[in-house]
């Protein structure tokens, strides 16, 4: 009887993850082999039509990778062979701005994911990519007119923004930073670029989907944003991938250059399989007066390494950084962020929930550096931490380098477990004891989701409710 309560469990587990866990059938897709080799990265140059500056910069970034250790001081990333990933997957199609034009089974997938309804309702511009390639870009023409740039990076580097695009690619993020960011730098493709002109305020959100359909593949798409004076931009990021057996690689990049008095908020729900491997990298630099807004929601892969980073460079600069971790069963997500204060009279924020479940483990690293020429700099670090049940662990890792005696520094930590009384209370009010637990977890990381556009809310709440299936018992 038993058995079958927990098959039963599992089934309903498995057709409620059918919005993300359903794929199709690879038809005349272009791959290159498994592994990682300087004939590997000459043929995605070749595929990619690259600037010869790109492809000796992808090059170089191979041969730091091969010299580059993996790091170990997070979870265990032995599971992932390089050796068996495939770092270039191109769908049998061209990029769209037409969603009429888009191949079926490729439209299915994102109309199942409700990205073109999000568009016509809700946003100013939307980016689709199916493992390596996009396959659709179209930005509203109001939009357009005010002169804000929203295209593929490939387009881009072969433009009147080739440039800028040099000037500013992998220089916030080197590949000499670790290792994934050189593998990055070696095998990168798709990704977006956008350019916001001076005063320029765009008032409904861009957004950039990633869907990976391919086992054992990798994607490694580059997020190019800058946000010129006094400019104001809403960009989301959302990803997902159905479930294989075998270790899929997400090592993407994104770097934001906020400018004086600017303000960027970058908003990602995150919901990869659980056999990926997201070793992902986010950098933002921001001048005087610029602000910048990380909103983060992570519930996918099997492990994470994401610690969207802020360098605050100007006088008076600021971020922000509110996110949300879901570590359920055999899962292992190491967030957080980094903060680095450069100039006097800076600001930051950070507040996050993590929550684990069923034997998940979920770990929060914080970083905050003021250096000695930062006086005047406020920092405030809140970290809240729920564990659902006895077999799952939760671990809060601050850290703070202070160089400086003028600056208000402050730091909280919170671990806890749901209190029974208030299960109680719920389920005394007829409410299943299933959904009083999600309503709790729910309104514990309600200071994420009110952030998010309301769609992307509701969107995190379902997965919240989705990972508290089949955990009671």
């Amino acid at each position: 009887m038993a058995d079958n309560i927990k098959k039963d469990k599992t089934f309903v587990d498995d057709i409620d993850r059918e919005m993300y866990d359903f794929r199709f059938e690879e038809k005349d897709v272009y791959r290159v082999d498994e592994g990682l080799t300087p004939d590997i990265v000459n043929k995605i140059s070749e595929e990619k039509n690259d600037p010869e500056w790109m492809h000796e910069f992808r090059l170089k970034s191979l041969e730091i990778y091969n010299k580059k250790e993996v790091p170990n001081w997070g979870p265990s990333i032995d599971g992932l062979n390089m050796d068996n990933i495939v770092t270039y997957v191109r769908p049998n199609t061209k990029m769209h701005a037409e969603w009429d034009e888009v191949p079926e089974d490729i439209k299915e997938t994102f109309e199942r994911l409700g990205i073109p309804k999000a568009e016509r309702e809700s946003l100013a511009g939307v980016g689709a990519q199916y493992d390596s390639e996009l396959v659709y870009h179209n930005v509203k023409e109001e939009v357009a007119a005010q002169g804000v740039i929203y295209t593929d990076l490939e387009s881009a580097m072969h433009g009147e923004y080739a440039e800028m695009i040099q000037k500013h690619f992998m220089k916030l993020v080197p590949p000499t930073d670790h290792k994934f960011a050189a593998l990055h730098g070696a095998v990168w493709s798709g990704g977006s670029f956008v350019y916001v002109p001076p005063g320029v305020s765009v008032e409904i959100p861009l957004q950039s989907y990633f869907r990976l359909n391919a086992p054992g593949a990798g994607q490694f798409e580059h997020t190019l944003i800058i946000v010129d004076e006094g400019a104001y931009l809403h960009f989301i990021e959302g990803c997902s991938a159905p479930k294989y057996n075998i270790a899929n690689l997400h090592a993407g990049c994104v770097e934001l250059f906020v400018g004086k008095n600017a303000t960027l908020r970058y908003s990602t729900i995150e919901n990869w399989s659980k056999n990926m491997y997201n070793l992902n990298t986010k950098r933002a630099i921001c001048e005087e007066g610029g602000k910048v807004e990380w909103v983060s929601g992570s519930f996918g892969s099997h492990v994470s390494y994401l610690y969207p980073m802020s360098v605050l460079n100007g006088k008076g600069a600021r971020a922000e950084f509110t996110g949300v971790t879901f570590a359920g069963k055999g899962q292992n997500l190491d967030t957080g962020c980094k903060i680095v204060h450069n100039a006097p009279d800076t600001s930051s924020v950070v507040n996050t929930r993590s929550i684990s479940k069923s034997g998940g483990i979920s770990t929060f690293r914080s970083s905050v550096v003021v250096n000695p020429q930062a006086e005047n700099t406020k920092s405030s670090v809140s970290c809240q931490s729920l564990m659902i049940d006895s077999e799952s662990r939760s671990d809060t890792v601050p850290a703070m380098d202070i160089r400086t005696d003028k600056c208000d520094i402050g730091h909280e930590a919170k671990i806890g477990r749901i209190s029974d009384d208030a299960v109680f209370y719920l389920m005394s009010r007829g409410i299943s004891e299933e959904e009083a637990r999600a309503l709790i977890v729910s309104g514990f990381a309600e200071n994420v989701s009110k952030e998010l556009p309301l769609e992307y809310a509701v969107e995190m709440n379902n997965l919240i409710r989705l990972e508290m299936r089949g955990t009671i018992g």
